[in-house]
């Protein structure tokens, strides 16, 4: 990631941090937040990237076989959708009336469902506000005033839905379950949406992702992190028990008594690690 894009997710968190104190528990969740769109502006650049990468199979484009990856090369795994979707996906259909509507949305426990056709294809997603712009002009029809009229106009389709279907917002925004998580929170960012339904090539609902699924996705907690650690220490040290890890909040801390022409490799490796913010270098030289 860039510099600029490093810029730009501290300024987003910072943005968004409360002003008063924070307390213990707070902490966390907003170093967990600058994490995650650290990892949706890194999505971005990757997709700004490929716009500028030649499209292999095209003429001219195709690489050497000389540049094929060796069969024992690994790729890293790519963390799916369809990985970390909810399934099955809550929806409803087009024609449930609006009171209907409002008691699944208490019932599923959700913010928005998908509403879909009778192929199940989304044809749109009916949301908490949406309900809202039809109940609030059903409780005061008129409203006066400049600002009164203005409110009105932008509420007047909502006011006489009366389906899921009249009072959806269209068209959908979906994800496909082969599409990377670090795209699908691109998405959700981009489009302010808390949850997006997952379609297949036809466009028919197969699961739901929200945010915080692709925030779990995306970012790994610290006891993950350090089994990762330990275990890039494993690799590259003799006696991996000279060094002792610790993990607070993505920052790495590594102690113990090493070889002082081993620490610099070693701490490079696990600043690699995914998701891991700093590497602190407590070592002692041999």
């Amino acid at each position: 990631m860039s510099d600029f894009d490093h810029r730009s997710a501290e300024k987003e968190a910072r943005r968004t941090t409360p002003s008063r104190r924070w307390t213990p528990q707070e902490e966390p969740r907003q170093d967990a937040l600058r994490r995650y769109l650290a990892a949706v502006a890194g999505a971005a650049s990757a997709r700004s990237a490929e716009k500028c990468e030649p499209v292999v199979g095209r003429e001219g484009t195709e690489p050497p076989a000389s540049a094929a990856p060796a069969p024992s090369a690994q790729v890293p795994a790519v963390l799916r959708v369809r990985d970390v979707m909810q399934v099955p996906a809550a929806s409803v259909p087009g024609d449930m009336p609006f009171e209907d509507v409002a008691h699944a949305l208490a019932r599923e426990q959700v913010s928005a469902v998908p509403v879909v056709d009778a192929d199940d294809h989304v044809i749109g997603v009916v949301s908490e506000s949406d309900l809202l712009a039809k109940a609030a002009v059903m409780a005061e029809p008129h409203r006066h005033g400049a600002v009164g009229r203005l409110w009105q106009r932008r509420l007047y389709d909502k006011s006489h839905g009366d389906t899921a279907a009249t009072l959806m917002t269209f068209p959908p925004v979906t994800v496909h379950p082969a599409e990377p998580v670090a795209d699908a929170a691109w998405t959700a960012a981009r489009a302010r949406l808390k949850r997006l339904p997952v379609t297949d090539r036809r466009g028919r609902l197969v699961g739901v992702v929200s945010r915080r699924d692709l925030l779990r996705a995306l970012i790994r907690d610290d006891a993950e992190i350090r089994a990762e650690v330990e275990s890039r220490v494993g690799q590259q040290l003799l006696d991996p028990r000279a060094v002792q890890v610790a993990v607070e909040n993505g920052v790495v801390t590594v102690t113990g008594r090493l070889d002082k022409a081993l620490v610099p490799e070693l701490l490079a490796s696990v600043r690699d690690i995914d998701d891991v913010v700093d590497v602190v270098d407590g070592t002692e030289a041999v």
